[in-house]
C-alpha cells in the first residue's frame, strides 16, 4: 500500500516523459489536479478508518499526505454521520444504460425506475447519451447523469481522456449506491458505472445470447467476458432462455444468475391508449400492428411483407402498421415499393406513445427470430389485443389464451395471419397485471437488498 503511494509522490518524474507528447499537456494537468484530491489519496491506498481505530498505523513512518487522508476521511465520516441522525435512509440505486430512446429495453427501464422511485427508493440513471423520446417519461426526481466515453480517433488521447474520465466517476460515486444495474447489457460504461457505484451490482440481459450470436459460443464468451461478468455479484435476465444459454457457457454462474421478466405499467399504457391520433379504426379492413426496431437480424419483419403479398393475392381486406424505425427502415420500405403494397402497409414512424395505435388494431404480429421477454407481449395483454408470435422467449405466455404462436418462418406466420382474419381471436381471462408486477417487484427487491 505504502509502495503506491510513493509511486504516486514520485508522479512529477513520471509526468515529465508524458509532458512530451505536447498534444496530452491539459489532459496531464488534470490528472495531477485529481491526484492533489487527497479522497483521491484515500481511495487508491484503500486506507479505512478502522485502521486508526484499531491504531494499526505507524503515523511516524506513514507520508504526510497519507495522514491528511486519514484525518480527512475520519472527519468525513463523522459529518456523515451526524447527517444521517433523525433520519431514515432511502436506499440509493443506480441504472447504468446507453439511452432512452425507442426500444424494449429502454421501455423496461423507464417503468423499472419509476416504480421504484414510488416505493421509496432514490433513483439515478447514468447515461452515455442523455437523449431518447423516453427522457420525458422519467419521474422528475429521478436524477440523470450522462458519461460520455470518448471516441477519438487518436487512441492515445483518447484513452488518456477516458482514463480521466473514469478517476473522476470513481471519485465522486465508489460504492457510494445500496446497489446498482448495467441494465444496457451491451454497454461497457454502463458496466464499468455498475461495479464501479455498488458491491452489491447486478448485469441485466435481455436477450437469448446464443440466439444473438448465431450460437457461436465462442462470441458470446468474448460479449460477456468484455462486460467483466464475473466482477457483478448477480446476473439477472428477462427470460428462461436467456438464462439457460447464458448458463451453458458459464456455467459456474449459474448460482448467481436468476430470471425477472420485466415490469408493466397498465394503468398508464391503459390512459396513454386513449389519447386522440390522426388514423382512425378502418371499419372494413382487418388491422395487424408490429411495434418495435427495424433491424432485420432480429425482427425479421420481411416474414410479415411476404405475408401480406400472399394474403393481398387472396383478395382479403386488411391493413398492417408498422409503428417504429430502425437501419432497416428504407429497405422495408423499398420492398414494399417493390411487391405494390404500399395500399395496405403503413410506416408510421418512431412514437413516443405507440398505444393508441394498438386500440385501432385487431392483432399484434411479432416476427422476431429471437427476443429477451417481449415488452410488446405485455402491452398486447394489458390492451386486450389477441397476438401472433414467433417461438421467441417466453411464447407459452401467448399460448394461454392470449393469441396464436407460428414457427419462425415466413410461411408460418402467413398461415397464422390467415387463420386470424378468418377465424378471429377472442381473449377470455383480462390479464391481471397488479398480481404480476406485485411478484416481479418482489423479486427486484430481495436482488437489491443482496
Amino acid at each position: 500500500m505504502l509502495q503506491r503511494c510513493l509511486f504516486f509522490c514520485n508522479l512529477k518524474n513520471n509526468c515529465m516523459l508524458l509532458l512530451k507528447h505536447k498534444l496530452f499537456a491539459i489532459a496531464i494537468f488534470g490528472m495531477i489536479l485529481f491526484i492533489a484530491n487527497f479522497e483521491f489519496f484515500c481511495i487508491l491506498h484503500e486506507i479505512k478508518l478502522k485502521k486508526i481505530k484499531q491504531k494499526t498505523v505507524d503515523l511516524d513512518k506513514t507520508s504526510k499526505s497519507t495522514v491528511i487522508c486519514l484525518i480527512i476521511w475520519q472527519i468525513n465520516d463523522k459529518i456523515k454521520a451526524e447527517k444521517s441522525k433523525g433520519s431514515t435512509k432511502m436506499k440509493k440505486i443506480l441504472f447504468a444504460a446507453y439511452s432512452l430512446d425507442i426500444g424494449g429495453i429502454e421501455k423496461a427501464l423507464v417503468s423499472l425506475s419509476n416504480q421504484l422511485q414510488q416505493k421509496g427508493y432514490e433513483v439515478t440513471i447514468v447515461l452515455e447519451k442523455k437523449q431518447g423520446i423516453f427522457l420525458k417519461e422519467i419521474n422528475p426526481k429521478i436524477q440523470i447523469i450522462e458519461y460520455a466515453p470518448n471516441k477519438s480517433n487518436n487512441k492515445l488521447k483518447r484513452k488518456m481522456i477516458n482514463l480521466l474520465k473514469r478517476i473522476k466517476f470513481i471519485l465522486q460515486y465508489k460504492n457510494k449506491f445500496d446497489f446498482s444495474a448495467s441494465f444496457a447489457t451491451y454497454s461497457n460504461m454502463a458496466s464499468f458505472v455498475s461495479r464501479t457505484a455498488s458491491k452489491n451490482s447486478c448485469l441485466w440481459g435481455h436477450a437469448d445470447y446464443l440466439s444473438l450470436f448465431d450460437n457461436q459460443e465462442e462470441k458470446v464468451r468474448e460479449f460477456f467476458e468484455e462486460k467483466k461478468y464475473n466482477q457483478f455479484k448477480t446476473i439477472v435476465f428477462v427470460s428462461k432462455e436467456g438464462k439457460d444459454s447464458f448458463v451453458k457457457i458459464f456455467p459456474e454462474m449459474k448460482e448467481k444468475t436468476i430470471v425477472c421478466n420485466n415490469l408493466i405499467e397498465a394503468e398508464k399504457i391503459q390512459k396513454m391508449a386513449k389519447e386522440s391520433i390522426e388514423l382512425k379504426k378502418d371499419k372494413e379492413k382487418f388491422t395487424f400492428l408490429n411495434v418495435g426496431r427495424h433491424d432485420e437480424k432480429q425482427k425479421k419483419l420481411t416474414r410479415i411483407i411476404k405475408a401480406a403479398k400472399k394474403i393481398k393475392e387472396e383478395k382479403y381486406k386488411f391493413k398492417i402498421l408498422l409503428v417504429g424505425d430502425g437501419p432497416d427502415n428504407q429497405k422495408y420500405k423499398e420492398l414494399v415499393k417493390k411487391e405494390k403494397l404500399e395500399d395496405v402497409i403503413v410506416f408510421l414512424g418512431k412514437k413516443q406513445n405507440p398505444y393508441p395505435y394498438f386500440e385501432i388494431a385487431d392483432c399484434v404480429v411479432l416476427s422476431s427470430d429471437y427476443e429477451g421477454y417481449p415488452v410488446v407481449f405485455l402491452e398486447s395483454f394489458v390492451l386486450n389485443k389477441p397476438m401472433i408470435t414467433t417461438k421467441v422467449s417466453d411464447y407459452e405466455e401467448v399460448e394461454q389464451g392470449y393469441g396464436m404462436v407460428a414457427e419462425k418462418t415466413d410461411e408460418d406466420i402467413y398461415q397464422k395471419m390467415k387463420q386470424m382474419l378468418e377465424e378471429g381471436f377472442t381473449i377470455e381471462n383480462q390479464f391481471d397485471s397488479k398480481k404480476y408486477n406485485e411478484e416481479i417487484i418482489k423479486k427486484i427487491e430481495r436482488i437489491i437488498n443482496g
